[in-house]
């Protein structure tokens, strides 16, 4: 059965296959990201933040479930790659507005 995630949930992980500056156009201008003890605030921000990701470490990330909490959208996934702790499963928290994200928060 193949997932079936929110559009702008799907684009972000589509876009993060490419590690290109296609990822920060899936948030809104003032979006806020937080991973890894960081915040990250805006497109600048986002993109820099991916950026950074993409230089670090290669991986694939396979969504594996997607699930409604407290008004966001949880999407457990399974990553794979070069980095500390591989593999591993994570979950990011998006909380979407219209057809972007407008938080998104990774938890190991």
């Amino acid at each position: 059965m193949t997932l079936q995630l929110p559009q702008p949930i799907d684009a972000y992980f589509e876009a993060d296959k490419g590690r290109g500056e296609a990822v920060a156009d899936c948030f809104t201008p003032d979006a806020v990201v937080q991973d890894e003890g960081h915040t990250y605030r805006g497109h600048d921000e986002i993109r820099r933040w991916r950026a950074d990701v993409a230089s670090k470490y290669t991986y694939t990330c396979e969504p594996l479930r997607v699930e409604d909490q407290d008004g966001q959208s949880v999407v457990t996934c399974h990553l794979v790659g070069d980095f500390p702790g591989s593999p591993a499963d994570l979950r990011f928290f998006f909380g979407l507005e219209g057809s972007k994200i407008a938080t998104l928060t990774v938890i190991p």
